[in-house]
């Protein structure tokens, strides 16, 4: 089993999320933990293959997404958590998207720290 890190404020954004929302993400994050794959985790595109994957939860009328990678054999990293608020299409807004390469960098930085000694 990986370990889980949370980069930045995605554990304080996971905690504010609606609990059905909060549940789906947690789910998906201990079935990944566990080598499995969450029924609404797909690869999140322009990231490399399934490397780095999303989880997209409905509630009320909002869309919430959690993004996270399994790239590294010993550790997930859970990137970022937070609601969509772009009103053009499913793409990635351009502030979400530098916050999680920024983020993916951390996760880089981090692992070979840790990990990689």
């Amino acid at each position: 089993m990986r370990e889980v890190v949370y980069v930045g404020s995605t554990f304080k954004d996971l905690k504010k999320m609606p609990v059905k929302v909060r549940s789906v993400f947690a789910n998906a994050i201990q079935m990944a933990v566990e080598g499995e794959t969450h029924q609404d985790a797909k690869p999140l595109k322009g990231y490399g293959g399934r490397s780095v994957v999303e989880v997209v939860s409905d509630d009320r009328g909002d869309t919430y997404r959690a993004v996270y990678t399994v790239k590294y054999k010993e550790v997930l990293y859970v990137l970022q958590v937070f609601k969509k608020k772009s009103t053009k299409g499913i793409s990635l807004p351009k502030k979400d998207r530098e916050l999680l390469e920024s983020r993916l960098k951390s996760a880089a930085s981090h692992y070979k720290s840790v990990f990689k000694r």
